[in-house]
């Protein structure tokens, strides 16, 4: 039995991103559970793979559930490790647990103002000036990390780092905010990423109607 990654839509489910993108990228076997949001049944859905109601969630070969995206992100950098989910200098690693761990914990602004809407396309959405200072923050992190160790990717090659900021990737996509030239060229590289435009291409196929969420044909 390989491994399993319960997930929702593609098209909203910025947190769901990060563990499938690195399981395509390198080319992990698993298979996909999908649960749709803004159904009624949706939480009790997810309550039958993960004790807390959210996704992701990673069931494993022996069913042991993991959730949480930087927590499956952690199992399978030790599960295998045959793969550099990490950067493998120590202090160059430890750069990178912290630019992950900032964006799991912080940028509450940019996500409630600039929710993961993949098939919108919104140039000029006015946003508050804690958004634009996330915004700001996030491009400072992005070039230090690209200046630092040479791109194209923030540690060099692609790693647990990226994928945690993949969907303010999807994000900026969509809203088009004001970026410096470095991020703006590591967004473009980052969403040419094969499994990233496997990502964007399932989520523009889900035909699904969502109760909560916005149609497409309702979007301004």
């Amino acid at each position: 039995m390989s491994v399993q990654l319960v997930i929702a839509n593609k098209n909203y489910s910025s947190w769901s991103l990060r563990p499938w993108v690195l399981l395509k990228h390198f080319g992990i076997p698993f298979e996909e559970i999908h649960v749709w949001l803004g159904e009624p049944d949706t939480e009790q859905q997810i309550l039958r793979y993960s004790p807390t109601g959210k996704v992701p969630c990673l069931l494993d070969a022996n069913g042991q559930a993991i959730w949480d995206s930087l927590a499956i992100a952690e199992t399978l950098a030790e599960r295998y490790p045959q793969h550099a989910f990490w950067p493998q200098d120590a202090a160059a690693r430890a750069h990178a647990r912290s630019v992950s761990a900032e964006m799991h914990s912080g940028f509450s602004a940019l996500r409630n103002e600039m929710p993961m809407r993949i098939r919108a396309d919104l140039p000029g959405h006015r946003v508050s000036d804690a958004a634009l200072a996330d915004i700001a923050r996030i491009d400072a992190i992005w070039r230090e990390c690209l200046q630092r160790h040479g791109g194209p990717f923030l540690f060099g090659a692609f790693s647990i780092a990226d994928a945690m900021y993949a969907p303010v990737v999807m994000r900026f996509n969509t809203y088009h905010p004001s970026l410096s030239a470095p991020a703006q060229a590591y967004v473009a590289h980052f969403s040419a990423l094969p499994a990233m435009q496997a990502w964007i291409a399932d989520a523009h196929a889900e035909g699904h109607a969502v109760a909560r969420y916005e149609t497409d044909a309702a979007q301004p």
